[in-house]
């Protein structure tokens, strides 16, 4: 059997408050479920369509009017298909509380020792279909959130997604974080607690932000890119609270692989190569070499780091992977295990 379903938050963030199920059988048979939690009147309604007519079974009605049968047909004209209405016929019901019927049949079961209508298997059947529909609907849209895409991410409760927000499927947002309208977060990420993102801000695959950092318009991440604690990125150069420099906003680009410390701070206007680390607390006011480790305020280079975040000795070789760098025109670049790395200076 397949399962599709589709649902939408009015009430609370995270809650569909109306779902549409579809159900699909081997056999041809198809059927749909709407539920909402919205709606001003009780609606306990089942509508089964057959070949020669319809049964409705209204649970709101009084007895007598509960179950009607509908003797609709479909006639064809010149290859068109024209419904045939008829009036519906109603079935008396025997007035039974059907919770009270289906102790009595349960216990009746019990005494003879029979199989019940429903067993064990049968719930278990019911809360297979129930767990694939909701993991069907994902993370349900809202209409305050129409553009937002209805994936696997996560963002907790507390935490607020504008409208006109991408988040790729496997992101979870924390406690408290916010992104802005505009804003592009890939897959596989993690925003801790307390995170400002946006507006306009694109966030690569694999990210991890840690608590307390705002990251503004202007500033681009990389994939698998490493921000520590209350790390900061400015996005102009010489800010004025009375003067209004939205227009001289500067570019920061932080590449694939970099690491950011903890209390660091990224000047605008600069570039973090590829699997560079920032030291703890350093001021960055230039560009930073790909691989490079830098340090201090202003930030100055000491040394190189490995792709997997190792400071490499000597020998340029990843105490961790084995992997095998050397140094050319005053850039680090990985080699293949054959060739032979010469020995740099050491930057200072």
């Amino acid at each position: 059997m397949e399962v599709r379903a589709v649902g939408h938050c009015y009430l609370h963030r995270h809650l569909a408050d109306v779902t549409t199920t579809h159900l699909i059988f081997p056999g041809g048979v198809n059927a749909h479920i709407f539920v909402s939690w919205l709606h001003p009147f009780k609606e306990q309604k089942l509508v089964v369509v057959g070949a020669d007519g319809m049964a409705v079974f209204d649970d709101a009605q009084p007895w007598g009017r509960k179950l009607s049968v509908y003797s609709h047909r479909i006639r064809w004209e010149n290859g068109c298909p024209v419904p045939v209405k008829a009036e519906p016929t109603h079935v008396p019901v025997e007035p039974r509380e059907p919770l009270a019927e289906e102790c009595a049949h349960f216990l009746s079961c019990i005494a003879s020792r029979k199989r019940p209508r429903t067993d064990a298997a049968e719930a278990i059947r019911v809360l297979r279909v129930l767990a694939r529909a909701e993991e069907n609907i994902g993370r349900p849209s809202s209409p305050k959130d129409s553009t937002l895409r209805a994936g696997s991410w996560f963002a907790h409760e507390t935490a607020v997604v504008d409208p006109g927000v991408s988040i790729g499927d496997g992101t979870k947002i924390w406690h408290f974080s916010h992104v802005l309208r505009g804003s592009r977060i890939g897959r596989d990420c993690v925003i801790g607690q307390n995170v400002m993102i946006g507006p306009d801000v694109i966030i690569g695959d694999g990210c991890k932000i840690q608590n307390n950092v705002s990251i503004y318009r202007g500033v681009t991440l990389e994939d698998a890119v490493f921000c520590g604690p209350s790390c900061v990125f400015t996005n102009v150069v010489n800010p004025r609270a009375e003067i209004d420099r939205k227009s001289e906003f500067r570019p920061t680009v932080v590449r694939r692989g970099a690491t950011i410390g903890a209390n660091a701070t990224i000047v605008c206007g600069v570039e973090l190569g590829e699997y560079c680390f920032v030291g703890a607390g350093a001021v960055v006011t230039k560009d930073v070499p790909p691989h490079a480790l830098v340090v201090g305020n202003p930030a100055r280079q000491i040394g190189w780091v490995s792709r997997a975040g190792e400071r490499l000795g000597p020998d340029l070789t990843c105490p961790r992977t084995g992997e095998r760098y050397a140094e050319r025109d005053g850039r680090l670049v990985r080699v293949a295990r054959e060739e032979t790395a010469h020995s740099p200076e050491r930057a200072s």
